[in-house]
């Protein structure tokens, strides 16, 4: 059973930082791709940023709503996904989720709640 587990969240002001952090039972080197994706209030779930092509080093792409300011990241070892979030904006006030496809199948953690005030 694939596990993902999300942590980090919390409450900032406008303007600071967060780093979410994704668990994952998986060797996170087997895996093509991983993504951070949110959900705000009555609003759809939405990609901010993904990593594809991991075992070859990984390639990053973004929402345009983050680009510059939101950072993917991995650590092998310790088959972690980061989101590392600068500059945050009351707009990015979201439950944000780590997903992985495996096989076609999506999976997903519970999500961290990440709220930014004005």
């Amino acid at each position: 059973q694939v596990q993902l587990v999300e942590s980090g969240g919390g409450l900032v002001q406008a303007g600071e930082s967060l780093r979410l952090s994704c668990a994952t039972s998986e060797r996170i080197f087997f895996l093509n791709a991983m993504a951070w994706y949110r959900q705000a209030p009555g609003k759809q779930r939405e990609q901010v940023a993904g990593l594809t092509s991991i075992p070859s080093g990984g390639t990053p792409n973004y929402a345009d709503s983050v680009l510059g300011r939101f950072t993917i990241s991995i650590d092998g070892p310790k088959n972690t996904l980061y989101l590392q979030m600068n500059s945050l904006k009351p707009e990015d006030t979201a439950v944000y989720y780590c997903n992985v496809k495996i096989l076609s199948r999506d999976y997903w953690g519970r999500g961290t709640q990440v709220t930014v005030s004005s």
